[in-house]
């Protein structure tokens, strides 16, 4: 099951990035990101009463307020710069770069949560830059 969320992930994004470049022409960027945020907040609390979840609020441990804070804190950074750079760039060219972040998720996954890194992650991270650059040049 969790390969069909990965694919509808996938999805999903890609159809923000367009989207999201079609709808931020002549808008501010950062009120942009501002507006994406809420409508992202408004379905997530939605889908938080929808299945009735909300009560497990109770039970989310310090550690896991930390982290989940942190996390927010940097998906804020990433939409920021994202939403920016795609207002100052082409799709077609942001949208790899920042795809970057498989990359970097494999080798902090590895370093932080001491997860395998095999040959076929290597060759994967090296497939994946290299494929990067070759878009974006």
């Amino acid at each position: 099951m969790w390969f069909l969320y990965a694919i509808l992930s996938a999805v999903f994004a890609a159809l923000t990035s367009i989207l999201a470049k079609v709808g931020i022409e002549g808008v501010n960027s950062n009120l942009a990101t501002a507006v994406r945020t809420v409508v992202v907040v408004v379905m997530a609390w939605g889908m938080v009463f929808l299945t009735n979840t909300q009560g497990g609020i109770m039970s989310i441990s310090r550690k896991s307020w930390i982290f989940l804070i942190l996390s927010g804190l940097a998906t804020g950074g990433s939409w920021l710069c994202y939403y920016r750079a795609l207002q100052l760039g082409d799709a077609s060219k942001v949208v790899p770069i920042d795809k970057l972040s498989v990359v970097l998720t494999l080798i902090l996954a590895f370093v932080f949560l001491h997860e395998d890194f095999t040959a076929k992650s290597l060759i994967g991270c090296i497939l994946i830059g290299l494929g990067t650059l070759i878009m974006v040049v």
